[in-house]
């Protein structure tokens, strides 16, 4: 059975997308919270499973929150709207940055190809983010879209879609404890928003493409990918009370949550490496190196992390999406790019040290000497007294034409010119 054309026991689909705000919303703080039996997933519950410091930026603090909620229920085509939130995500340049997520459902045999539609496919539907759908009309009033000409906005937006098979669908499940090749395949194309006609990948390419699976358990699987995210079951999903109604609730709640963290740090390190592009760009070299420290230490101590929680999945989708987008690689060379600068800023500061220590000594040398001699033999003519100066001027100009004397003022000149830049 072609995964296009199959209707799966649960399919959902959470849609993350850049936006800003111009204030503050009027939502209900928090995330949007999800009830199974007596369990709610609000903001204190989702807090014991993070991190004290993953949990601040997932959710803020008391009387600082970064996050709000609004139910909703709409549907337009096959999808169904449950509900909204915004995480604000500011960053040191841009503080209005924030990520809506939206939470749907789909009817019908529609998953792959609703996917594709929001991935813009050639031979796709039209985009049903639209009409009703449309976030600016969802998310009027409390936040805008971001244009792709917007810093950190992608062309595209963020996608995880959740399928659970039936019996039939005997490509996605596990027999004994083998899983089929085509279980893999499903998962690439939920992630990819792909067929095999958008993106045909060759058969053994196909391990490679799906390097960074995360087997949750032996029931399901996720794979994370740049533009989007699938999490698939292995078993027949036995509808309620099965044990897919918490795989349905962590792949809305937790496992999201790892997702937009890494979504954070990789605007944060888009931001960094745009800053170290420009850091010779203007006067002042220190200060601005300085300004680069004080927002590289910022970030690691605010928002990167690796580890996420004592438990294992939510820090191996963290791992999987920073591997997408080779965040902890480009954080390492950010770190030995801004050395690099501050040592190039303390290699001019000891420059010009040493510049003025030799402007002193020239100067002060001779002056000192002559003087010392009038001094020693108690001679208080006048007319000696010029003649020492006079000497002790002709051997400063003699001085400066020497080696030493040329490396000093062409230290000075070289002050001087980053003083007029």
């Amino acid at each position: 059975m072609e995964l296009s054309s199959l209707t799966g026991v649960r399919q959902a689909i959470t849609v993350i997308l850049p936006v800003q705000l111009p204030a503050l919303p009027s939502w209900a703080e928090g995330p949007l919270p999800f009830e199974l039996g007596s369990r709610r997933t609000d903001a204190l519950t989702r807090q014991t499973y993070f991190t004290p410091a993953a949990a601040r930026v997932l959710y803020g603090t008391p009387g600082r929150p970064c996050r709000w909620h609004r139910f909703a229920d709409i549907s337009h085509g096959a999808l169904h709207l449950h509900g909204m939130e915004v995480m604000r995500t500011v960053t040191d340049r841009q503080r209005r940055h924030a990520l809506a997520v939206l939470h749907f459902t789909v009817e019908g045999p529609a998953l792959l190809e609703t996917l594709r539609a929001i991935g813009h496919r050639h031979t796709a539907d039209a985009d049903p983010l639209d009409g009703p759908l449309a976030p600016a009309t969802l998310l009027a009033g409390a936040a805008e879209p971001r244009t792709v000409e917007s810093p950190f906005a992608i062309a595209r937006p963020y996608t995880i879609a959740f399928l659970t098979p039936g019996a039939e669908h005997t490509a996605a499940l596990r027999h004994g404890n083998r899983l089929p090749r085509t279980a893999d395949s499903w998962l690439w194309q939920l992630a990819s928003r792909s067929t095999d006609t958008d993106f045909p990948v060759a058969p053994e390419n196909l391990p490679s493409q799906t390097e960074h699976t995360v087997r949750i358990s032996a029931d399901w699987s996720a794979l994370v990918l740049r533009h989007g995210a699938a999490f698939l079951g292995h078993r027949p999903d036995g509808g309620d009370g099965d044990f897919y109604d918490f795989a349905a609730l962590h792949h809305r709640t937790i496992y999201l949550d790892a997702l937009l963290l890494g979504t954070v740090q990789r605007d944060h390190i888009d931001e960094l490496t745009d800053s170290l592009s420009g850091v010779f760009d203007g006067p002042k070299l220190g200060s601005r190196v300085a300004v680069l420290e004080r927002h590289i230490a910022g970030f690691r101590s605010t928002y990167w992390r690796q580890h996420l929680t004592a438990h294992g999945p939510a820090n191996e989708l963290l791992l999987a999406y920073q591997a997408q987008y080779r965040l902890s690689t480009r954080f390492a060379e950010i770190l030995s790019e801004a050395a690099d600068y501050a040592r190039l800023v303390q290699t001019q500061d000891s420059q010009q040290i040493a510049g003025a220590l030799g402007v002193l000594t020239i100067l002060g040398l001779p002056l000192g000497t002559a003087l010392s001699v009038l001094q020693v033999l108690d001679d208080h003519d006048p007319g000696h007294l010029l003649a020492a100066l006079g000497t002790a001027a002709f051997v400063t100009a003699i001085a400066f034409t020497s080696r030493y004397g040329r490396l000093v003022l062409s230290a000075l000149r070289d002050r001087v010119s980053r003083l007029d830049d």
